[in-house]
């Protein structure tokens, strides 16, 4: 890809398209990005890239008005990868990252740009919003390594207190001990069913909420007061909610 003075800017390396054919638009690689990779080819024979552990997704605009955040900006995380850097760091699953070492995360997509131009082993500061405010986390970046796979939780449900239904129209219980140790959570409670204003914005049988709004939940007589009181309140509710190895926010729109 070259500029009207000659320079190349870029490799070519998809296009748009909608039937097969050319549509006028294309993508390419950034020339410094080519290069950088190019000089790590010749010095080690491989391409070197940093990398924390982490899973990561978008950041939509209901999501971050109902948690406080303002603006849609970071990277979701949506699991963080055992014993892998960002666990040990202190990192955790419904984090969102908003900066690595003051360079802003403006999309998803932004951050593993960073991390991967990051040296392996080196301190980063990454900037997180945390259950309605802002905390610096240092990080040591890992090597990224195609075939390390994060080992999958076990999610096999186990014998459970007899569920009770909140105001939000989620039938719930407590984790079990067992449960816990398999999922790795302190806290939450289990979804049984959900209808309503929950179901319609996607909680479903098998998740675990593991907060609303800004709140942490530990058990489910927690978790129906806390529901209570943001009822109350008349606002729409976002919820932090596990599901398989993952999590994401989910906003529950009350009926007015």
């Amino acid at each position: 890809l070259l500029n009207l003075r000659g320079e190349v800017v870029g490799i070519n390396s998809q296009i748009y398209s909608r039937s097969g054919g050319f549509m006028g638009i294309s993508f390419a690689i950034p020339i410094d990005e080519a290069q950088r990779v190019a000089e790590q080819l010749r010095t080690s024979g491989r391409v070197i890239r940093g990398r924390i552990g982490v899973t990561i997704a978008p950041v939509n605009k209901e999501v971050a008005e109902a948690i406080g955040l303002g603006a849609p900006r970071g990277a979701l995380v949506q699991n963080v990868e055992a014993d892998g850097p960002a666990d040990k760091a202190g990192v955790q699953a419904g984090d969102i990252i908003l900066k690595v070492d003051g360079k802003a995360v403006e999309k998803s997509g932004d951050l593993p740009r960073i991390v991967g131009g990051t040296k392996p082993g080196s301190k980063s500061s990454l900037q997180v919003f945390r259950r309605g405010k802002l905390q610096e986390v240092a990080v040591t970046v890992g090597e990224f390594e195609p075939e390390a796979r994060p080992q999958r939780a076990g999610t096999q449900p186990s014998p459970a207190p007899a569920p009770a239904k909140s105001v939000l129209g989620i039938t719930a219980t407590d984790l079990t001990d067992a449960q816990k140790r398999a999922l790795k959570l302190d806290g939450g409670v289990r979804v049984e069913a959900a209808e309503g204003a929950a179901a319609r914005a996607g909680v479903r049988e098998g998740d675990v909420i593991l907060a609303l709004g800004n709140t942490d939940i530990t058990d489910l007589k927690q978790f129906a007061s806390v529901a209570a009181g943001l009822e109350k309140a008349g606002k729409n509710i976002s919820a932090l909610v596990r599901r398989g190895d993952g999590v994401t926010w989910v906003v529950i729109r009350l009926s007015r």
